[in-house]
């Protein structure tokens, strides 16, 4: 029985004994861990965010009918530049009877008032005349022929003025009835002019449509949009959690989807200073004025992203941010340096912006330096694997 025990204790020390033996030999066999190295280079590091939006014109003007009635004629397209001043337009009034009744009115009551004062006017001559008579043979004094005389005037002012009543009173019939008058020439009601020189963005009405005009009681109906497509903005929007790292002022870098490897330079001028809720997060709107476009033709409304750029150091040295270790208790960024053959020594940096990629080191690394690739398995680094 103890020889039994014996010989199972020894069989066990001896198997131990061999498989510590087979793993040793079996770490022998593998190849030991050989660390890359990466250097530092020259890189133009850039920040930025992104927001998406259109294309648009930085002042689009809305032309609209001074009148109500009906489009008679069109003269311009889509797309045709026009100058202040050029017709747009023709409207054919449809006169509203009230209105039309009451300058009838008017005119009746300023024909009225016309024959009165020319009766007036004529007694006055007449008694104007016998006084004069009288004054100059010295039978009435200077005084009472002045006020006789300055009554006679008086009337005959009465007379103008009721001609020039009459007058305008049929001119506003004419305009209410046909909506223009005689006189008017470029500046006829039914005639709709541009008021700036621009493209012609839109024709939102065809002939035969009704239109209502422009007053103070409403917007009235556009007849057309026009804008200068040499002035256009870029107009989007931004999270709210990005909103606090711009600023006006910061330069813009404009994609546009419908024109291809082209940037455009632009100008962020406008942050709103609120908020509106979509799609459950606060966006801002932001506007940005395209630079040096006189080029390149611009559709207005084309969706673009804008890259702006929160900071930008140009030709820096900098070094993989993958390449970057942080002492686990102080936070201390630093790199591993080779020294000799795979022996590496702890370095610390001073590192500056980054775009996620590359970042900026200000002290601590050259660019003979040979920089332990730290992250790797088998040789191959972290980063690089797919």
């Amino acid at each position: 029985m103890k020889r039994t025990k014996t010989i199972i204790v020894l069989s066990l020390i001896v198997l131990v004994f061999g498989t510590a033996l087979y793993y040793l030999w079996q770490k022998n066999q593998e190849d030991p861990v050989t660390y890359t190295t990466d250097v530092a280079s020259e890189q133009t590091i850039t920040v930025k965010t992104v927001a998406t939006g259109n294309i648009v014109p930085k002042d689009e003007v809305l032309i609209k009918s001074n009148i109500s009635g009906v489009v008679e004629e069109i003269f311009v397209e889509a797309g045709e530049y026009v100058k202040a001043g050029d017709l747009i337009a023709k409207i054919r009034v449809i006169p509203n009877v009230s209105s039309l009744t009451n300058a009838k009115g008017s005119i009746a009551l300023n024909q009225t008032a016309l024959q009165t004062a020319q009766i007036n006017f004529e007694t006055q001559e007449a008694s104007y005349k016998r006084q004069k008579a009288l004054f100059d043979k010295g039978v009435i004094s200077a005084n009472d022929f002045e006020a006789i005389q300055n009554t006679y005037l008086q009337a005959k002012q009465s007379v103008e003025q009721a001609k020039i009543n009459i007058n305008t009173a049929r001119q506003n019939y004419d305009i209410i009835k046909t909506g223009t008058t005689s006189g008017l020439g470029n500046i006829a009601q039914t005639q709709v002019r541009a008021t700036v020189s621009g493209m012609v963005l839109d024709v939102p009405v065809k002939e035969g449509n009704q239109v209502i005009e422009a007053n103070n009681f409403n917007e009235g109906t556009s007849i057309v949009s026009l804008a200068d497509v040499k002035k256009m903005i870029f107009e989007g929007k931004v999270d709210e959690s990005e909103v606090g790292k711009i600023k006006e002022g910061l330069p813009l870098e404009i994609t546009v989807g419908a024109i291809e490897d082209q940037k455009f330079d632009a100008v962020l001028d406008y942050i709103a200073p609120k908020g509106v809720a979509e799609n459950g997060a606060i966006q801002f709107e932001i506007k940005g004025t395209l630079q040096k476009i006189d080029s390149i033709f611009i559709r207005a409304g084309l969706s673009a992203n804008a890259s702006i750029i929160l900071d930008k150091a140009e030709n820096v040295l900098a070094i993989k941010e993958a390449l970057v270790q942080y002492d686990e208790k102080t936070k201390t960024p630093f790199v591993e340096l080779e020294v000799s053959d795979q022996k590496f020594e702890r370095k610390d940096v001073e590192l500056g912006i980054s775009d996620g990629i590359f970042v900026e080191v200000k002290s601590g690394v050259s660019k003979e330096d040979k920089i332990k690739v730290w992250n790797q398995v088998q040789g191959i680094p972290k980063y690089a694997q797919k």
